[in-house]
């Protein structure tokens, strides 16, 4: 068994008897120094080991092949109608993707950019194979010339108009009109408009009658609107509530159609009744026109993490457009790319500033209007460059993750186009990616620093307390003349 004498040798810390030391006034002046030197040293030492040092840095970018990239947007069309507003994508790897409207939703607006009504039908207009007769002789004219004082006559008497709204240079337009004019004459034959006063067929040269066409919103060649004789409202110096035909056009689809609308008119001395299938069939051929020329469309679209192009426009397989009188004239409400941010990550975002936010939605609350007047042809462009930004932690010898996102620069023009007007959103994805990195101070080093701060602090106080302890003792000596 060791004896205590023997454990006491290796003892660091030998004690001095009390009787045997000496107190002084500097001494104690310099001890509640070191004191509060120590105090501060600890808190200056506690808020740098509770901050996390970052380093930033340039990449190649580490996205794993074949990802996808999401944009979010919200953009606002005053002049563009949700009738044809189309949502089409691109890239340089082949990728073509027209009318997306599955994850994209239209809202009409006013010129005000307020919302008119519930969202604008969310499927794609029908696919038409026949946009007229094989044989196109036609004798005479079977439809009525609409003027507008004539329309608002005959949409006030008649229980159904349907009027197609044309124009005489349009490919689309000349290929309904045997059809359309053989139509008139077959449903005149039938339904005679003095006798029977249920529907009436008429017609509009947009090329004539230009301020009709605009009143009804007219954006492409031909439009077939089905006005109803009481459910025509106007309000803001032109809405109409009506609907629009997108079935087939040949003479035979027509006429069936034609009738099935006739058929949900009663006859005083008659009434008239189709099959429920005929009904279907003009039910999923025929739905609400714009009641404003506005649009708003929200949603997002994944793309390949490629160079490539969200294109807003006007759109159909069916109809012409002049190009003239399309304007893309927009605001935008929100343009991002990336993950959608929850609130979590909306919070860490404000964190982590200044290291990104700033640019994860460059192009929000910026308008970009053309005036009527000098709307020629004018495609709005926007060419996005983005750049990942990741942010990554390291703990316990680990790289974990915490947020990553994409911001870009942006810079937009005015081009003249030969087409049909469009907004263009020109992406192109960075190579590289900039990395963020956390490196928490471990706590080995936040100890080693305070026994380090304790010793320095009692170590330096202890040697002027020396100092200046013995220079006073000199200073007594000289003063009562010994020698040194």
């Amino acid at each position: 068994m060791i004896s205590s004498s023997k454990l006491k040798s290796v003892d660091f810390y030998r004690k001095i008897p009390r009787d045997l030391t000496e107190a002084s006034l500097s001494g104690a002046g310099l001890s509640i120094i070191a004191a509060l030197s120590m105090v501060f040293l600890f808190g200056m030492e506690l808020n740098d080991y509770m901050t996390v040092s970052t380093s930033t840095s340039v990449v190649v970018d580490r996205s794993p092949d074949g990802e996808f990239l999401r944009i979010d947007f919200n953009l606002s069309f005053p002049s563009l109608s949700c009738e044809f507003a189309s949502v089409d994508v691109s890239d340089i790897l082949g990728t073509n993707r027209l009318n997306i409207t599955k994850t994209v939703r239209k809202f009409s607006i006013d010129p005000n950019l307020r919302p008119t009504g519930s969202e604008f039908h969310p499927g794609p207009i029908p696919l038409v194979s026949k946009h007229g007769d094989d044989f196109e002789e036609v004798e005479g004219d079977g439809s009525v010339s609409v003027t507008p004082a004539s329309f608002d006559q005959y949409s006030h008497q008649y229980a159904i108009f349907v009027v197609n709204f044309y124009a005489p240079w349009c490919y689309w337009s000349n290929r309904l009109k045997p059809s359309w004019e053989r139509t008139a004459k077959i449903i005149r034959e039938r339904y005679d408009p003095e006798m029977d006063g249920r529907i009436l067929l008429g017609k509009v040269d947009c090329t004539e009658q230009i301020n009709l066409c605009r009143r009804h919103h007219i954006q492409g060649y031909p439009s077939i609107r089905i006005f109803r004789k009481g459910s025509d409202v106007r309000e803001d110096g032109g809405h109409h509530e009506h609907e629009s035909y997108y079935g087939e056009r040949d003479t035979d689809s027509l006429v069936s159609a034609m009738e099935t609308l006739v058929a949900s008119i009663p006859k005083v001395s008659h009434e008239l009744a189709l099959e429920d299938k005929s009904k279907q069939q003009i039910n999923a051929v025929k739905r609400l026109a714009p009641s404003t020329s506005g649009c708003r469309i929200e949603g997002f679209v994944r793309v390949k993490k490629v160079p490539g192009n969200l294109i807003v426009s006007a759109h159909s397989g069916a109809h012409s457009f002049d190009a003239s009188l399309i304007n893309v004239s927009h605001v935008v409400s929100h343009f991002s790319f990336g993950k959608k941010l929850s609130t979590k990550m909306h919070s860490e975002m404000k964190r982590l500033t200044p290291h990104l936010g700033g640019s994860h939605d460059r192009l929000a609350g910026k308008s970009y209007m053309i005036n009527q007047n000098d709307n020629a042809n004018l495609t709005i462009e926007h060419y996005l460059q983005l750049v990942k930004t990741e942010i990554i932690t390291r703990k316990s010898s680990q790289e974990l993750k915490l947020f990553e996102e994409y911001e870009y620069t942006a810079h937009s023009s005015w081009v003249h186009s030969l087409n049909i007007p469009a907004a263009k959103f020109h992406f192109e994805p960075s190579p590289m990616q900039v990395l963020v990195s956390e490196t928490p101070k471990p706590f080995s080093h936040f100890i080693t620093n305070l026994c380090a701060i304790t010793g320095g602090v009692f170590t330096v106080a202890g040697i002027l307390d020396s100092i200046l302890h013995n220079t006073m003792r000199l200073v007594k000596k000289v003063e009562l003349g010994k020698q040194f």
